[in-house]
């Protein structure tokens, strides 16, 4: 949960507790357990916000925000009476969260269908990061909601993503079973870590190689936070673009290469086989041309 801070000189404390309408001692709490950080570092009750100071809260907080629909152009790829999938664009966020309540796909979506009701996240089963492009299924009703949950669970939805990383990789194909949690040094990264980690296993392959890049296939086993960003810059071969995970700042406006190219899955109600792939944006697509040449 990320906000940016509009204040200044008022303690963080009374700020969050304002700004996400919680008690202060919840907040007082979550900044105590460490859950709290400000430009990347953890910080105590008694600072002081500065305008622009970028505020991260790792917490799914039990709060309402009030969700509006808007009038935002989507890609969608299909849709039935259950579910429906959208081809998202790099740089859209998924769902609304405090200090960025529109703009977001969710916004997007009621303003055209009926979803799930789930108050902060209505229909989002799954999400894919602001600046990966690419394909997420979207559920309109509670049941299909809990049915997609668990199959994403046990693992029986198929989700491959394109990439293109830093450096030739030598070998066909790779698998990095690895584990991911928090950066406890930044509270906005993930890392490999031992430490209050979760399993995570991304296979991938060669498709293509250019002279100092590669463009490759990654399956994903599992679907932690920043999983395919965090697994190839583990082993030296960071996503091209990517200013969290890469080297270095941004060398494009266009989000970092990845893009979630195909998923499948057998349909939670109708119990028909589900498929659908899309090829990675305009963008990435001259980005690879230019590198040829």
């Amino acid at each position: 949960m990320h906000i940016k801070s509009e204040k200044e000189n008022v303690r963080i404390d009374q700020y969050l507790t304002e700004e996400l309408d919680i008690s202060r001692s919840k907040v007082q709490k979550l900044i105590k357990d460490e859950k709290v950080s400000v430009n990347g570092k953890i910080i105590s009750n008694n600072y002081k916000v500065k305008v622009d100071d970028e505020i991260d809260i790792d917490d799914e907080l039990d709060f309402e925000i009030n969700i509006e629909a808007e009038n935002i152009p989507l890609n969608i790829i299909y849709e039935d009476e259950y579910l429906l999938i959208v081809n998202k664009e790099s740089g859209m966020v998924v769902h609304p969260a405090p200090g960025n309540y529109s703009g977001t796909l969710v916004n997007a979506l009621m303003g055209k269908f009926n979803l799930s009701n789930d108050k902060i996240r209505p229909g989002i089963v799954h999400r894919i990061d602001k600046d990966t492009s690419g394909l997420l299924v979207v559920a309109k009703d509670d049941k299909t909601h809990e049915l997609l949950g668990d199959m994403i669970k046990n693992k029986d939805v198929e989700r491959i993503y394109v990439a293109l990383v830093d450096g030739v990789i030598k070998h066909e194909t790779g698998t990095i079973d690895a584990p991911i949690g928090r950066d406890p040094n930044n509270r906005q990264k993930m890392k490999v870590t031992d430490e209050n980690s979760k399993e995570a296993k991304t296979h991938f392959r060669v498709l293509k190689r250019f002279k100092d890049k590669t463009l490759i296939e990654c399956k994903l086993e599992t679907g932690r936070t920043h999983q395919i960003r965090v697994h190839m810059n583990y082993i030296g071969f960071p996503i091209c673009n990517d200013p969290v995970y890469g080297k270095g700042k941004k060398t494009t406006p266009f989000g970092q290469m990845l893009h979630s190219k195909s998923i499948r899955f057998t349909h939670p109600i109708t119990k028909k086989d589900i498929y659908f792939e899309t090829d990675v944006p305009d963008e990435f697509k001259e980005y690879l041309k230019n590198i040829e040449n």
